[in-house]
């Protein structure tokens, strides 16, 4: 299984070469600021991130980033269209109430939008619910479900039907595999474990 340090390191990566340098970020539900220090450091990039933990907000606040506490909704009402260069939504969209809004609002104030999120559809899980019953722990979900929080399991087929109904442009997708460090290019709905995304408004 790879460590989550190794997982990390990854999609941090492709989402680094994905953001120009020195643009205008803004990462939502940023947790502690990981990538935002990541991009700042090695992108020069203006960030702030949005969290609704105030004690991920206090360890931005000790990295030295900008960020807000609160709803992510109301904070990008704030902004006027396309102040950002690019916004970010890493390991959150299945953890919002209304996705759509919240990617609609992030197109607007922003001329790119990156997603990443952990694909339901992944054949190991298939094969543990099917044959057991129940979700399996493994690379894309390590934690156990009394653990885990609130979620709306979302898969790389129905993530790209909404882009296309919602006329969302997709510049760029990878797939990563269940060890989230190789990259897969044949039946991804099926054989990715993470996707990230890179969206653009038709």
């Amino acid at each position: 299984m790879a460590k989550s340090k190794d997982r990390r390191s990854v999609d941090m990566q492709i989402m680094r070469d994905w953001v120009e340098p020195g643009s205008r970020v803004l990462d939502l539900g940023c947790g502690r600021g990981v990538l935002l220090e990541y991009l700042k450091q090695t992108r020069k990039t203006e960030g702030v991130g949005v969290d609704l933990s105030t004690e991920k907000i206090q360890d931005c606040v000790k990295r030295g980033l900008s960020a807000y506490l609160g709803d992510m909704m109301e904070f990008m009402a704030t902004f006027p269209d396309g102040h950002f260069d690019r916004v970010i939504c890493s390991r959150t969209l299945q953890e919002l109430d209304n996705p759509s809004q919240v990617i609609e609002e992030a197109l607007r104030v922003s001329k790119r939008l990156t997603i990443g999120f952990v694909n339901f559809a992944y054949w190991r899980n298939r094969m543990s619910m099917l044959l057991k019953g129940r979700r399996l722990e493994n690379e894309v979900f390590p934690t156990s479900w009394a653990q885990s929080r609130r979620g709306n399991p979302l898969s790389v087929d129905q993530f790209e039907a909404y882009c296309k109904a919602a006329r969302i442009r997709i510049e760029r997708r990878v797939y990563l595999r269940g060890d989230w460090k190789r990259v897969t290019t044949t039946l991804p709905n099926l054989l990715c474990g993470y996707a990230i995304y890179d969206l653009s408004a038709e």
